[in-house]
């Protein structure tokens, strides 16, 4: 088992910056993935970025290419996103996640975390 516990959600202005991060427990030795997704209300849970725990490869979503950044920090088990370039359309509760089948689907991660708020005003 792992447990996922995320933190840094808040409210930011338009174009502002905020840093998440995601502290792992458990079995880390079975994580092979790391990665963060997002849900608006009303909307799906979707992803955001990726990272492979042992190697350090980066997958993003088109969305937030080149705005978003994670990374992972393994003698902390940690995992951040960086976000600049707020947009209110990134709005929205983000769940980190760990070891996947299928890092772009929600249903192909098998742990997850509460998740934490994002607020981007205009």
């Amino acid at each position: 088992q792992v447990q996922l516990v995320e933190s840094g959600g808040g409210l930011v202005q338009a174009g502002g910056s905020l840093r998440l991060s995601c502290a792992a427990s458990g079995s880390i030795f079975s994580i092979n993935f790391m990665g963060w997704f997002r849900q608006a209300p009303g909307k799906e849970r979707e992803f955001v970025a990726a990272i492979s725990w042992s190697g350090g490869n980066t997958f993003y979503a088109d969305s937030v290419k080149g705005r978003f950044t994670i990374s992972r920090e393994k003698v902390k088990n940690t995992v951040y996103l960086q976000m600049n370039s707020l947009k209110p359309e990134d709005t929205a509760v983000y769940y980190c996640a760990a070891d996947a089948k299928i890092i772009t689907l929600a249903t192909g991660w098998n742990y997850w975390g509460k998740g934490t708020l994002v607020t981007v005003s205009s």
